[in-house]
């Protein structure tokens, strides 16, 4: 993925690597960041239509999980692509995507 490529060029140019350990804490923080919005926004789920996210939290998550993605050695574009052909394979099997956990 190129995205991945550029952050973990910026990991590298600015010396910022970081153990996958850290890299998933910092993600799910990124994560609650859109969560705060989400709560925000919506009157904490009593007007779902007025959702709003900011484009700095999505980016910030973005380059988390590609930082974590390159920590760990794992190819992004691989990633998405298994993913998707496992939610197209559940909905071809059962008119669903999710898993039925």
């Amino acid at each position: 993925m190129d995205a991945q490529r550029q952050v973990a060029a910026f990991v590298d140019r600015y010396d910022i690597d970081a153990p996958p350990a850290y890299r998933l804490l910092d993600l799910t923080s990124e994560l609650g960041e859109l969560a705060k919005d989400a709560n925000t926004s919506t009157g904490y789920g009593d007007d779902p239509d007025a959702l709003a996210l900011s484009e700095d939290e999505l980016g910030d998550a973005l380059f988390a999980l590609l930082a974590l993605a390159e920590s760990v050695g794992v190819d992004a574009d691989d990633a998405l692509g298994s993913a998707l052909a496992k939610y197209e394979a559940r909905l071809d099997e059962t008119g669903d995507a999710g898993s039925g956990e």
